[in-house]
């Protein structure tokens, strides 16, 4: 029998409140508490394999927020924040914003989109292609988000397609995955990784994987409040990792990197970094915020 246990810690003046704020035009929210969800041992399985060697990397996705007033702000923080931690870095723009980040953004700071097409341009309205993504000299693409699964109904095979194809024309891929709460609660947040890595797997070749990093990010802690626990998202990581042993390479598991994605802010980022299949974060509402992104962007030096 799964059981929920949930802790909350009260916090800003004893409130347990959720509030909303706009700032430079992007709306932000913060939760008055920290509601940690822990699950019970009968959906983990043994996840003992070697840790990870590759760098830490950090990405930012924007996600559908700004204004051309308040991305240029943003990118002004970034700018003058101090980052003293040797990590990866990019951030993913709205693609209107993409020319205007890339022209002002310091050059430690990568540019991604937040999607593309499955196959090359064409009739297909309101989509971008991978090709456009290189001639325009954007390095990275998000792919898989749980977003885009759930409310475009991308499957995991459509996702595969779409990887290969990026890959194909020499994009990086932050290729998302992660389970829903119903799925954890269920037991089997590893099966539903493993089969999005799996319809990834199938459709491209082992040297492909150097230019992947995968974003393990549960879709019950996007955006919620909820956030895994260091453990939990340790156990999920280590179990990503022993997958990529057995069905690609020892190699492959060992120099992959595996971002965490879930609720990440400058509160949590130092001890989830401290965890050792933990490679770096895929940040959605903090990485709206500069100098919150600055302060995760250095959670890099507590990596192991």
């Amino acid at each position: 029998t799964t059981t929920t246990t949930t802790t909350t810690r009260v916090g800003l003046g004893g409130m347990n409140a959720r509030r909303v704020y706009a700032r430079d035009g992007f709306m932000t929210r913060v939760e008055a508490s920290t509601r940690v969800v822990n699950f019970a041992s009968s959906s983990r399985r043994s996840t003992t394999t070697m840790q990870g060697t590759g760098k830490f990397i950090v990405g930012g996705n924007w996600k559908c927020n700004g204004t051309v007033e308040s991305v240029k702000s943003l990118v002004k923080e970034l700018n003058a924040g101090k980052i003293d931690a040797d990590l990866d870095i990019y951030v993913a723009p709205p693609a209107v914003h993409i020319p205007s980040v890339q022209a002002a953004i310091d050059s430690r700071y990568q540019v991604a989109a937040q999607n593309c097409w499955v196959g090359a341009g064409g009739a297909y309205t309101g989509e971008v292609s991978a090709d456009m993504l290189v001639d325009a000299k954007i390095p990275w693409v998000i792919l898989g988000h749980s977003e885009r699964r759930a409310l475009c109904g991308e499957t995991n095979e459509f996702v595969g397609e779409k990887t290969k194809y990026a890959l194909s024309k020499g994009l990086k891929v932050a290729l998302c995955i992660g389970e829903t709460l119903e799925q954890r609660e269920a037991g089997t947040t590893l099966d539903v990784c493993f089969a999005q890595l799996k319809a990834v797997n199938d459709v491209i070749t082992v040297a492909d994987w150097e230019n992947i990093v995968i974003a393990y990010e549960p879709v019950w802690a996007i955006g919620t409040g909820k956030v895994a626990t260091p453990q939990q998202a340790q156990d999920v990581h280590a179990g990503i990792r022993k997958w990529c042993a057995e069905n690609i390479s020892a190699e492959v598991a060992s120099k992959v990197r595996i971002q965490y994605g879930g609720s990440v802010n400058a509160g949590n980022c130092e001890e989830l970094a401290q965890k050792e299949d933990i490679d770096g974060f895929l940040v959605g509402g903090a990485s709206l915020i500069g100098d919150a992104f600055v302060t995760i962007c250095n959670s890099a030096k507590m990596s192991k």
